[in-house]
This record gives C-alpha cells, structure tokens and sequence, in this order.
C-alpha cells in the first residue's frame, strides 16, 4: 500500500528480498527505516522518505547525491590518498533504474546501502573525535575538490547568503509582526554592528580570491559514522550538498562541534568555545586540506566559525521576531535563546580570535 516502508523497499534493485522495515528515530527532516532483507546472507538497507517540503528539486538533489558518491566510490577503488579504511555510501536504484521511487501518494523514497559496524555520535566528547572529524570532513573535501562546484544544483537556494538573511532580517523587524523587536533591541544592535564584516566570505567569493567547491553544508559530527575504534568510515545526510565555499563546512563543524554548551542553552555564562575541541578539529581538517586550499580559505577559517555562529544567530532571531514559522520551538521565545546563545558564542570567538588564526597557522604548514 502508498506508503508503507516494507513494500516501498521491495521497489528498489536488493540483493535480497526486504523481510522487516523498522523506524529509525534520530533525524529531524526525513523519515529512515532499517531494511532488513530476508536470510542470514543478506545485505540490509536505509530507506528514507524525503521531505519533499523542505527539498522541492528532489531530482536535482539526488542528481547531486549521485555525482559526489560516484566520484567518492571511485576515489575509493582507486586508493587515493586519504580513502583508507573509508566505506562507499551507494544509492540503491529503483526498479525502473532511477535514483528514487515516488509513490502513489507522490511522496519520494530513496535507499542506501547499511554500512555494518558503524555508529555515530551526537557530540564531540573528546580532542580524539575532534581530530577524526575534521580529518573525515577534509578529506570528503580534498575528494570532491575536481568536481566542479557550479555542476550542482543548489538544494536550498541562498542557504548561507549573508545578503539575503540579513534583508529578511531587516524587513522582519521593520514589520514586527508579533511584537518583539523591542525586547530584542540588544540582539538587534548586535547584528547590525556587525553586519558589514558578515559580508566578507560572500566578498571574497565574488573577487575570486575564494573558489566555489562542493560542499556538505551540514557538518555537524552525527553525519560521520565511525567504526569501533573511532576511525571515520563514511560521511552521511548529504542533502545539502551544493556549490558553497569550504568555509561554510569548516566554521559550521566548529559551531556545532567546539561549542561548550547547547545551541540552545539559557544560562549564557556558560556559553563558550572549547579550544581544545578547535585545535583537535583544525589539525585534523588541515592535515587533509592543507595542500589544495587556496591561501584566501586558509586565512579566514578561524573567521568562519564566527560566520557561522552568526547567521545561525541571526536566522534563530528573525524566526523569532516574525513569530516563529520555521524553526519548531519548545517553549516560549525558544529562538530568542537560540539567537542569543549563538550570538554569546560569537563574542566569545572574537575575544579568542587571535589565538584560533595561530592554531590554523600552526597546522596549515
């Protein structure tokens, strides 16, 4: 029936017979079950039913997905320097040969391959996992690096436009409309102080002094599965691969991933960047980029995790103040506490500015 993830399973090319389908519950976006096949010999599966809302161009993202993993799986087979040890993420075709299945109900499923022994975790509890994780984004960089950025199709278009955010922002707070621009007035001065250095990546990019690259865009540590010993094996959720600068996954890896506190955390003193975290995940990103980033991405890596952090801040704060459409909230001025926990991070990375540009210097040799 439309719908049920047994039966849309037994729609894709299996190399043995789907038996059971269970939900997995961790992700926000899209619905995943785990496959499993009948017999002991079988291989199991990651079904998963896009959200078809949020991603509109779903033959656009999953041509996406298909040109990055077939480059990957043949950097792989290869040996290219850094594949070690990595296991290939494949897109399981569906009967008729395409890269997704859309039901009666015209929602779109699409299916991975199970990757056995691996596990993921939801935050970086040590330099050691750091390190692994910025060696397994940088290396996913350094692998993709030949393909040609502008090849892609942007999933969401002007995800990371600095431009673009802060315009809405402005016309949100100009229209007010739930009220709340004048309980905001701090965050709101904090922003536009800053607004015109937000602009610098988006500068670059436009002088060519910073190239187009693919790039994940959500590199966050649960999106590197690991194997029992902590050594990378693959990187998931690749939805949001597009054209962007390396910038944008390096300084998103660092706000998620060095921050000391929740994203949402209300006690703000204890918001702050943890730099042991930063060094493990900037050695262990550099050691794999070090050679093929340009001298303009180098230089501005620390300032990407305050970029980052801020338009994260920023977009937590427009939500707010234009009563809280897009992003599911908790309780009551949940975005506000996001906006201003993200913009207490930001202060933080500026008071540690220098000492972040020092570490990136110190491992870029």
């Amino acid at each position: 029936m439309p719908g049920d993830p047994l039966e849309i399973s037994r729609r894709f090319l299996t190399a043995a017979p789907p038996g059971k389908a269970a939900p997995i519950r961790s992700g926000h976006i899209n619905d995943s079950y785990a496959i499993t096949t009948s017999g002991a010999a079988g291989p199991d599966y990651i079904l998963q039913r896009i959200n078809h809302s949020v991603f509109r161009n779903v033959e656009g993202l999953m041509a996406n997905i298909a040109i990055v993993l077939d480059h990957l799986e043949s950097k792989i087979r290869q040996g290219a320097p850094g594949t070690e040890g990595l296991v290939p993420l494949r897109i399981i075709p569906s009967l008729d040969g395409r890269s997704f299945f859309r039901d009666d109900d015209g929602k779109y499923w699409r299916m991975y391959n199970f990757i056995p022994g691996s596990r993921s975790y939801d935050m970086i509890g040590n330099a050691q996992l750091a390190k692994e994780g910025g060696r397994a984004f940088g290396t996913f960089q350094a692998l993709t690096a030949e393909i040609d950025g502008v090849s892609l199709v942007e999933t969401i278009p002007d995800f990371h436009n600095i431009s673009t955010r802060l315009a809405a922002f402005l016309t949100t707070v100009e229209k007010d409309v739930a009220g709340r621009a004048a309980e905001a007035r701090e965050e709101i001065r904090f922003i536009e102080e800053r607004a015109a250095e937000m602009h610098l990546i988006r500068d670059l990019g436009k002088a060519g002094m910073i190239p187009l690259r693919v790039t994940h865009n959500d590199t966050k540590i649960n999106n590197v599965l690991f194997d029992e010993t902590g050594k990378a094996l693959c990187i998931v959720d690749l939805d949001t691969v597009m054209p962007g600068y390396s910038l944008f996954d390096f300084g998103d890896a660092i706000r998620t991933g060095a921050s000391a506190a929740a994203e949402d955390e209300q006690d703000l003193s204890k918001v702050d960047i943890r730099m042991d975290l930063f060094s493990a995940y900037a050695e262990g990103y550099l050691s794999a980029t070090r050679t093929f980033l340009e001298p303009g991405e180098i230089r501005n890596l620390a300032f990407s995790a305050r970029f980052m952090t801020f338009i994260i801040g920023l977009r937590f704060l427009t939500d707010h103040l234009d009563g809280d459409h897009y992003y599911r909230i908790h309780f009551e001025k949940h975005n506000l506490v996001r906006a201003r926990s993200q913009f207490r991070l930001v202060r933080k990375m500026e008071e540690r500015s220098t000492r972040m540009e020092q570490i990136i210097t110190q491992f870029a040799q």
